[in-house]
């Protein structure tokens, strides 16, 4: 029985690009509100910079009769630059209350409530000559990301038979890069990256939240959620044929069945009773693992220092935002890449391939970065390794970690295990801003043999121990953690870990 309406001498690894339902037009509505926002949210903010901090200045000299210093201005630009970061934590954090009592479509049209509190706020603080209000936008705008983003992937997981799930769930990290590059776009100085316009430019997200309030409420709820915690199989056979086609899909809604009757009427866990539980210490610890490495990979250094390093390779100064574009571009189609491959290749070959590839390129970036004086195509040969980095960081661990998320947890997990995902990205992307500038003054380039031993262990790991979880249930990818298991005696400290791959 397959999920789409039967087609004769149609070859059946086709069947995928062949939806017939609003699935598609489904995928992007919800993005707008989600990775996409959170995306441009990111990019825009690197434009105005010192227009704000002209801004802070003017505004501070206005209240106070004197110009402030050059700490005060640093803390203040720091503090509105980490509101964001805070913002998206709370709202990752309260993921799992707020779908619980109103469901992931409700919740989605109401968190496009808030955007339009912080367009109004980043608007009026220019007029109002008040930096506290940038804070509070910024602050708002994360938390809009933070929960819109952890929604997008819940729903978007609820929603998709597991033959695509794959290729459907990687759509977030393809519309996040998306959106850096529409951010990017618009912060050229020849659009809205002017002085008189950065308070514009910082709200346009804010706008996708309109056209996703008005057009979401004619889509379903998620069927997963309509069977498996409201009890509606008829709702969510309307759901699953309004979304991908007709078809009476008895083998998906089988499966949540059985998935419902694992969990007895359980309710949700929360984040609490998820960190105690043992039955999912393996989920736990895998989550850990490669959410950590990829804090520490090093993308966060060359997102913060490419300027430089572009800049040392002769590249005019004018040109650099149009090769970072080029960059955000190639970010664009490594994801419609990898969602093609995703779904044929499996979720491990992508990550441990990946963080392999990634640490054996940190190890090369230390040699060009030392040896940058001894010939001109060396800082060169550094640019295309950044490229490269960015190609398979993308393509691979990045795009794969919000999908193994939603796979590796039942549905009574499931959001108390996006509110811990939440805590380690939007926790470790406020952390790692005090953190890594000690790094880089202690270890200097050789922060990047740091990187590729991070990725390397992250690779180890995959490679070793995680199971694969490509076109299996939720329940079979339970018992493959389970069936990971660590032997040893008192008599004998050798450890042996096995996993059923």
């Amino acid at each position: 029985m397959t999920i789409f309406a039967p087609r004769p001498a149609v070859d059946d690894r086709l069947l995928p690009f062949q939806v017939r339902g609003k699935a598609l037009l489904f995928i992007i509505v919800l993005s707008l509100g989600g990775s996409f926002q959170m995306g441009s949210n990111i990019a825009l903010f690197s434009s105005p910079t010192p227009f704000i901090k002209s801004f802070i200045n003017s505004s501070w000299t206005e209240r106070y009769g004197e110009a402030p210093g050059e700490n005060t201005v640093t803390l203040i630009w720091s503090t509105i630059a980490s509101s964001f970061a805070f913002g998206g934590l709370f709202g990752s954090i309260n993921v799992r209350w707020i779908t619980n009592h109103l469901g992931r479509k409700r919740t989605m049209i109401w968190n496009n409530a808030i955007s339009f509190v912080a367009l109004g706020t980043m608007i009026a603080s220019r007029f109002a000559n008040s930096f506290e209000m940038i804070m509070l936008s910024r602050f708002l705008f994360g938390f809009t990301s933070g929960l819109g983003s952890s929604i997008q992937a819940l729903y978007l997981g609820d929603s998709s038979p597991k033959k695509i799930r794959g290729m459907v769930s990687l759509s977030l990290a393809l519309f996040s890069s998306s959106g850096k590059l529409f951010g990017q776009f618009m912060g050229l100085s020849e659009i809205l990256g002017q002085e008189d316009w950065w308070n514009i430019l910082l709200s346009i997200p804010a706008f996708f939240s309109i056209i996703q309030m008005a057009t979401l409420r004619f889509f379903p709820e998620a069927p997963r959620y309509l069977l498996i915690e409201m009890g509606n199989t008829e709702q969510c056979k309307k759901a699953l044929q309004f979304l991908w086609g007709p078809g009476d899909y008895k083998l998906e809604i089988e499966e949540m069945l059985l998935e419902q009757a694992a969990l007895r009427g359980e309710r949700s866990k929360t984040l609490l009773e998820l960190l105690r539980d043992r039955n999912v210490r393996w989920q736990l610890l895998s989550l850990l693992i490669l959410q950590g490495a990829i804090e520490f990979c090093g993308i966060s250094v060359l997102n913060l220092h490419s300027f430089s390093i572009f800049q040392e390779a002769g590249i005019p100064v004018d040109k650099i935002r149009y090769v970072t574009m080029g960059l955000g571009l190639s970010e664009v189609l490594i994801r419609i890449t990898c969602g093609l491959l995703i779904d044929r290749v499996g979720r491990r070959v992508l990550l441990w391939v990946g963080f392999a590839i990634m640490a054996v390129i940190m190890a090369l970036m230390t040699l060009t970065l030392e040896l940058k004086d001894y010939s001109f195509w060396i800082p060169y040969s550094t640019v295309a390794l950044i490229f490269l980095f960015v190609i398979f960081f993308r393509g691979g661990p990045a795009g794969v970690m919000l999908l193994l998320t939603h796979e590796i947890f039942i549905q009574s997990y499931r959001s108390a295990a996006f509110v811990f995902m939440g805590i380690l990205i939007w926790g470790g992307f406020a952390v790692l801003g005090f953190i890594f500038p000690f790094l880089l003054v202690t270890l200097k380039s050789f922060i990047f043999i740091f990187f590729s031993c991070v990725c390397l262990a992250a690779s180890l790991y995959v490679f070793f121990i995680l199971p694969e979880t490509k076109g299996k249930t939720p329940l079979e990818i339970s018992e493959e953690f389970r069936n990971i298991r660590v032997f040893g005696s008192s008599t004998d400290m050798d450890l042996c870990l096995e996993t059923k791959l």
